[in-house]
């Protein structure tokens, strides 16, 4: 064992104050990333979770939330011409109006909410994987909705009520989890009852297209087949590079870049102000252990290769530590139906930005060994 991480051990509680800086900033950051990736997770669940392996959307599409709807209609039948093409189906929906229909304990509830549409054949490429089978039978029924169990209390409605969409009568036949509301409420339909609701698509526009393949392994090739064909009409993507897109989409929307932006800039300069002041304190406390070392022939380099040494293991102290709190957010967040996503990415740069932090603050601290003199033994 090192003299670094044997002093960390033994002396830890000098240097708590150093840590808990360092997890309560790393929490601060990864926090909002979650929360704010999380939004975008429920905005995309139906299309993450469905059995579709390739997405055709617009030209210019750069993710779901930048220019993903709008393709010609008649490019359905194209994309069926490939023969590793099993079944192709087009994401519909729209938006209406919402309103409950209270009994004495209800409060009165009305808002806006969006429609997704689903197809209600067994193993259909719309259909969620996630979405069992007494679900799948709920939306048969003409009318009827699916809602999370995050939007029950918002919509105003438990299951079985009647409630209107758009001035028609609707009933809440099923109640969902996983597909939480966090922005705008959403309600699932059948086709079927999409139609009855006045809000198919019907013009030579349609949303993106959701393709399933007899091979889910042939996504990259039929994805550059598909683009090699289609003369600017439309853009093909494998679900994963574009759920990729989709977070990275997330993170480049302008206020939310400030926001993340603003808690880095604060978190490094807590963490900086209070790590680097924690660790001179220590040093200062240690001063004539320091100076022992001195008299014995160590060198300063040698301290103060030690001295950093200590830093970097303040600072993998205190990523474990961020590791553990974020952890305990996730699960309080998922608790009341809120997700929490972390892309591996920003999770690794937050680690490298914590453990820098813990280093620059080693690098200011070093200035105290200078007084690490053994003179000062014989006072």
């Amino acid at each position: 064992m090192s003299l670094a991480s044997a002093t960390l051990i033994y002396e830890w509680r000098r240097y708590l104050a150093a840590v808990v800086a360092l997890a309560f900033s790393g929490l601060l950051v990864l926090a909002q990333i979650g929360m704010f990736m999380g939004i975008g997770k429920a905005f995309t669940a139906s299309i993450d979770r469905a059995r579709a392996d390739v997405m055709v959307l617009g030209p210019k599409a750069e993710s779901l939330m930048n220019g993903g709807s709008g393709v010609p209609r008649r490019i359905l039948p194209q994309v069926y011409m490939n023969p590793r093409v099993l079944d192709v189906a087009d994401l519909d929906g729209g938006g209406l109006v919402w309103q409950n229909l209270p009994d004495g304990s209800q409060k009165k509830k009305r808002e806006y909410v969006d429609i997704t549409a689903i197809d209600t054949a067994p193993a259909s490429v719309t259909l969620p994987t996630d979405f069992d089978e007494a679900t799948r039978v709920a939306l048969l029924e003409p009318y009827a909705v699916v809602v999370d169990q995050s939007a029950l209390a918002r919509l105003g409605v438990k299951l079985g009520d009647k409630a209107t969409l758009g001035g028609k009568a609707v009933y809440v036949r099923h109640v969902i989890t996983g597909y939480p509301n966090m922005m705008q409420g959403t309600v699932y339909v059948s086709r079927d009852t999409l139609r009855l609701l006045g809000q198919a698509s019907e013009g030579e526009q349609i949303g993106p297209l959701m393709v399933r393949l007899s091979n889910p392994g042939d996504a990259v090739r039929v994805r550059d087949e598909l683009n090699a064909k289609s003369n600017g009409k439309y853009r093909a993507w494998t679900r994963a590079e574009l759920s990729e897109a989709n977070q990275g989409a997330m993170l480049k929307e302008q206020i939310i870049g400030v926001m993340l932006g603003f808690s880095l800039f604060l978190g490094l300069l807590i963490g900086i102000s209070i790590t680097s002041q924690t660790l001179r304190a220590a040093i200062l406390a240690n001063i004539k252990e320091f100076a022992s070392l001195r008299a014995l022939g160590v060198s300063m380099g040698d301290l103060q290769l030690t001295v950093l040494e200590l830093s970097f293991w303040v600072g993998i102290t205190g990523l474990a530590a961020t590791a553990v709190l974020t952890f305990g957010v996730y699960l309080l967040a998922s608790a009341f139906g809120l997700p929490l996503v972390f892309p591996v990415p920003t999770v690794t740069f937050i680690a490298v930005f914590l453990v820098g932090i813990a280093m620059v603050s080693g690098m200011m601290a070093l200035g105290v060994l200078r007084k690490s003199q053994p003179a000062d033994l014989l006072r």
